[in-house]
């Protein structure tokens, strides 16, 4: 019996307790002669559908708690800090589940589930956008089912790592971790096209926006949920129809062994630097943008008693929190994807110290941004937006550069099981990134909080200098 990887600690085929077609038997990527590149491909393209809608289900919150205020919501902008951050507390927390089912359940079994558990919070969000008295507590429920869809990443990435032979771990984790973190970008950018129109008249009444220095409009925002169930039924179908399961020989204990080995720490330290800033900013750019730059911003606008917002810049264009929000969960996914057959080409160690770098002065760039000088006046704020803008987008671009590079670090560093498992574990940990952004923001001045990030990202840089990039390290990956 051919066994998934050749070393005493890998997992084995275990045909005579998994029985049926789903499961495969013989199945060995690292042997040419018989790895089914067609499976392989097709379960990385379906579970990457999937975990796109996951990613976009995860951060529904962060797209809808910028404008929950001009739909007559009444909440304060902690309140809304909270909202955004709460889907990172329990897609950390689900990680830690999902992180172990890979084994347990199936690739089959674990995608078609996890995506049907979707409709929960898409329908969940549908229905409470349309009423502006729906209860902060059940926003925060909402927002915290949100997480099954930041759970999904860390059963189906190791799932899928068990189909691709280590030469091509990179570029398949980078594409599907890559075009899965495109949900987030999806989301900001669907919504506000999304909203604009009734597509079924049973699915809701409109709602009134009111947005400075603009008329009312007639919204529809449940559309921003429901827009994504028909294709959450049909990835739950293909997943169901077309996917298979890798017989994997383990249980809970034997996947802890990973916390023994001082690489799942360090790995763990730089997926917080590189996921964990895509995530939590992610999360949060579009309500700094709105308190930063815009409307939540007391000394640019006030809300008036009708419920308008006078702008108090004269000549100042409010910035739209949704028309700027899309953009770093873009740029930060596309580099994943364009920058992970570097990683497999030039090796990702060398990757993730440019990350490190890019970061580090990325962020103390913005950090001088991040406090609006409204004296200016309107020129000299639009310009300090655009200088917070570019600096935000250039933390994007080096955290997807980051993301891309220690995902194939992991498979290089660590054995096939344990990758698995190191996989798993870090994108748990690094997943509570929205959470500690929220947080952070909501407790300290956002000046504060960019220079803590700051020196994160130098200890980072050297650890990454010493385990792993440079002449003779003890693991080079």
């Amino acid at each position: 019996m051919t066994t998934v990887g050749r070393t005493p600690s890998q997992p084995t085929p275990s045909p005579e307790v998994r029985s049926g077609g789903e499961w495969l038997r013989d199945w060995d990527p690292e042997n040419d002669q018989t790895w089914d590149r067609r499976l392989a491909w097709r379960t990385l393209s379906v579970s990457t559908f999937t975990l796109t809608l996951a990613f976009a289900s995860w951060f529904i919150a962060s797209a809808l708690a910028p404008k929950l205020t001009n739909l007559g919501f009444v909440l304060s902008t902690g309140q809304l800090y909270w909202l955004v951050a709460i889907p990172g507390l329990s897609g950390g927390l689900l990680r830690l589940v999902w992180m172990v089912l890979p084994p347990m359940l199936g690739t089959r079994k674990l995608v078609t589930l996890t995506t049907l558990l979707l409709l929960v919070p898409l329908a969940g969000w549908g229905i409470a956008v349309q009423d502006s008295s729906t209860s902060y507590a059940w926003l925060l429920a909402l927002a915290f089912m949100s997480g099954i869809g930041g759970g999904a990443f860390s059963g189906f990435m190791p799932s899928t790592s068990y189909f691709f032979p280590r030469r091509l771990q990179g570029t398949a984790l980078g594409i599907q971790a890559g075009v899965g973190n495109f949900g987030v970008s999806l989301v900001q950018f669907l919504t506000p096209w999304a909203v604009g129109f009734s597509m079924i008249g049973f699915l809701g009444l409109a709602q009134t926006e009111k947005f400075p220095g603009r008329p009312p409009a007639q919204v529809w925002y449940q559309n921003a949920a429901y827009i994504y169930v028909p294709f959450v039924l049909i990835g739950a179908a293909l997943a169901w129809t077309t996917l298979k399961s890798v017989p994997i020989k383990t249980n809970i204990r034997q996947q802890f062994d990973i916390f023994g080995n001082q690489d799942t720490w360090w790995m763990t330290l730089l997926y917080i630097m590189t996921f964990g800033t895509f995530a939590g900013l992610s999360g949060q750019f579009g309500l700094l943008i709105k308190n930063l730059y815009g409307g939540g911003n007391a000394e640019i606008a006030t809300r008036l008693a009708d419920g308008t917002t006078k702008v108090l810049v004269a000549g100042y264009a409010i910035p739209d929190p949704v028309a700027y929000a899309f953009l770093g969960p873009l740029i930060g996914a596309g580099a994943r994807v364009l920058f992970s057959p570097l990683t497999d080409r030039f090796g990702g160690a060398r990757w993730t110290l440019l990350s490190g770098i890019g970061i580090l002065l990325s962020v103390l760039y913005t950090s001088t941004t991040l406090s609006p000088d409204v004296t200016a006046g309107s020129s000299g704020l639009h310009d300090q937006f655009t200088g917070f803008l570019y600096g935000m987008l250039a933390i994007f671009l080096f955290a997807g550069i980051g993301n891309a590079s220690t995902f194939k670090q992991m498979p290089m560093i660590f054995d096939r099981r344990q990758a698995g498992g190191v996989i798993g574990w870090t994108g748990a940990i690094a997943a509570f990134g929205p959470f500690f952004f929220g947080v952070g923001l909501t407790l300290m001045r956002p000046e504060y909080f960019y220079y803590i990030g700051a020196a994160f990202a130098v200890m980072c840089i050297v650890i990454t200098w010493l385990r792993y990039a440079r002449p003779g390290a003890p693991k080079p990956s």
